[in-house]
């Protein structure tokens, strides 16, 4: 097909998107739904357009399906840096990410043992890879500067904006044990590299960055007006210098950029004692966007708003470009009992067990906990390992059995959380309205 073809594929494709965008929202369809079954319809069960084969098209899959989480991670990491960091929000999505998801690899480790006969390795692999929940798909219930007060929506958010780093050690450790990494005598690197330093030094790495990042931004634009515009270019630096000297490090890139953009946000200006501020937010429409990029009052959240409104516009078409992926490759899986058996499990008892024992003493509401053992959305996370472990090594009757398994998992997340995210939304929101306990 003509580079002229696929530009005009692309452009109707866009435009019905914006022009149909209030229809889709009545008939319950999420943009991703709609994504998905385009790519299904040019693939090759359908007008066979697009061949993609995810296990002769690992390498441009792998950066692809990176690339869009960074972008993502960034700016969940962005909308959730206003809470401050000992705030008791934190601990509900904290115990999420990282009690609830090493349940989850555990419990569908065991599923994999039992039900679909895999060895060990590929268990706990597969355990990684299912387990963590998506940042790209899930802005129907993501937080945002304006809802950080809403206990369900930060708790899913930094489940979100942490697992795809806390689900790396399994993933390794599951590599390991196929003799596919080097977990070390005993376990030891295991522990110590892949654990504990990936993990922590992610986070450092990624809260260093963002946070000398911008204030050297700041006061360069407030005591110099230097470094004004290209506020583009701030947001991409900063993904890939947080995630280059994390990798580089040995160090989890997805937690550090994550952390880059809570650091960020996190930024102050120090204003001189004899400046003055031009009002609260809401008295600020009449000045210029230069004005307020170099305002001694103003400049960190002149910066954060144009960091995140170009983050928000990239993870937009991140999210239509995979998800098209996704679809086309569809073609590729191969559907049968076991394969659905996982999914409901996955979907309904076994996330539930892990959110229930992960939260154990949390003053959760009925239908707060309710609602998070339900959006357990699985996407481009998911997708990354399942590159990843190909990319490794992974070949032959696993490579097909992983490929199915989180192919059609992530298609069934995608149709069955697209479809009841504004119902159930809409729910909660009522609920909460008509005098349910406050979040606290």
């Amino acid at each position: 097909m003509s580079v002229a073809f696929w530009s005009l594929l692309l452009g109707i494709l866009l435009i019905t998107m914006v022009l149909a965008g209030t229809i889709l929202a009545r008939l319950l369809l999420s943009s991703a739904m709609v994504y998905m079954v385009v790519g299904f319809a040019f693939g090759p069960l359908g007008l066979d357009i697009v061949q993609l084969d995810p296990k002769q098209h690992v390498e441009v899959l792998l950066w692809g399906a990176e690339l869009a989480l960074l972008i993502s991670l960034f700016a969940v990491g962005l909308n959730m840096g206003a809470v401050p960091l000992l705030d008791k929000r934190w601990r509900l999505p904290l115990l999420l990410a990282f009690v609830s998801m090493a349940l989850t690899v555990g419990l569908v480790s065991m599923v994999g043992i039992y039900l679909l006969d895999l060895p060990l390795g590929a268990a706990v692999l597969l355990g990684g890879i299912l387990a963590p929940t998506d940042p790209v798909l899930a802005s129907g219930v993501q937080t945002t500067l304006n809802n950080n007060h809403d206990r369900l929506r930060f708790s899913l958010s930094g489940e979100g904006g942490l697992n795809d780093g806390t689900a790396f050690p399994f993933v390794m450790l599951g590599l390991g044990l196929l003799g596919l990494h080097d977990l070390g005598v005993g376990g030891w690197r295991w522990w110590l590299v892949d654990l504990i330093w990936a993990t922590f030094g992610g986070l450092l790495i990624g809260a260093l960055s963002g946070a000398s990042i911008g204030k050297l931004v700041v006061y360069l634009r407030t005591r110099h007006h230097l470094a004004v515009g290209r506020d583009e270019f701030l947001s991409l630096g900063l993904i890939a210098m947080a995630y280059g000297a994390a990798q580089l490090c040995l160090a989890s890139g997805f937690l550090a950029v994550f952390a880059a953009g809570l650091a960020l946000q996190r930024v102050k200006e120090q204003p001189r004692a004899a400046s003055q501020s031009l009002g609260s937010a809401s008295s600020l429409g009449g000045h210029g966007e230069g004005e307020l990029a170099t305002h001694p009052h103003h400049a960190s959240a002149a910066m954060s708003h144009a960091v995140q409104g170009f983050n928000d516009r990239l993870e937009n078409l991140a999210e239509l470009a995979l998800v098209l992926v996704i679809g086309v490759m569809l073609a590729y899986t191969r559907p049968s009992l076991e394969v659905f058996g996982l999914i409901a499990l996955l979907f309904v008892p076994l996330r539930a067990i892990a959110v229930v024992l992960g939260t154990l003493g949390e003053p959760l509401v009925g239908h707060q906990r309710n609602m998070i053992c339900w959006f357990g959305i699985r996407g481009i996370g998911s997708l990354f390992y399942l590159m990843f472990a190909l990319h490794q090594g992974v070949s032959g009757e696993q490579a097909e059995q992983l490929v199915s398994l989180t192919l059609l998992t992530v298609a069934a997340s995608i149709l069955l959380h697209g479809a009841s995210v504004r119902p159930l939304m809409q729910w909660y929101r009522r609920r909460d309205s008509e005098g349910a306990p406050p979040c606290q």
